[in-house]
């Protein structure tokens, strides 16, 4: 069964927690992993690269010399991909990248990287993980008593103090229980949980 370590806010150690193993304790599958992370890009995709073809650069109607007799290659237009302000040959147009992977890898795929986090003992459980005001340098000093570094916070529920308390240091992304993301926690170092949303996570992922 994996354990986790659990902290107060101040980031004393208070004991040690359970974790479930059906989400925690599974093989990694780096191949799901591999392909949510590759849609998770995929579909960040602006998609909104575009340049000309030959039939939409202006100019070229007329033909540069005739056709026989000079010694020169016949050319038909000015606007050939060969010539100097010419179209593009097979010029990229705007276009969606978004596809979609099947609920049962995406699922895998989270188990996988939670479970990866958790035998390399960096998940970390915060009792009380909430503040009654906004205040970056309490959140800087917890993530440091832990030794979080680059770190998903996750919480249970939309906690506004703690989001605006942690926007601004580098490396850190904060997300309610209910709506994990597998790039984030593969893009970091720790996952630092609040015990609620440990709870939230295996109610909703086991």
């Amino acid at each position: 069964m994996p354990k986790a370590n659990v902290y107060d806010f101040s980031g004393n150690q208070t004991g040690e927690i359970e974790l479930n193993e059906a989400i925690f304790g599974i093989e990694p599958n780096e191949a799901a992993v591999h392909a949510v992370v590759k849609n998770h890009l995929a579909n960040c995709r602006q998609g909104t690269q575009s340049a000309l073809t030959r039939a939409e650069v202006s100019g070229g109607g007329k033909k540069p010399w005739r056709q026989k007799g000079t010694g020169r290659a016949r050319q038909g237009s000015t606007r050939s991909p060969q010539w100097t302000h010419g179209g593009v040959v097979f010029a990229p147009k705007p276009r969606s990248y978004r596809y979609t992977l099947n609920k049962k890898l995406k699922r895998l795929a989270l188990k996988s990287v939670l479970s990866d986090k958790a035998q390399n003992g960096r998940v970390f459980v915060v009792d009380g993980l909430d503040m009654d005001e906004i205040k970056t340098k309490k959140m800087v000093n917890l993530l440091g008593a832990v030794d979080a570094g680059k770190s998903v916070v996750v919480t249970d529920g939309v906690k506004e103090n703690v989001i605006l308390s942690s926007r601004n240091i580098p490396g850190v992304v904060t997300t309610p229980a209910d709506i994990l993301n597998v790039y984030d926690i593969v893009n970091a170092k720790s996952l630092v949980v609040d015990k609620a949303a440990l709870a939230t996570i295996e109610e909703v992922y086991a």
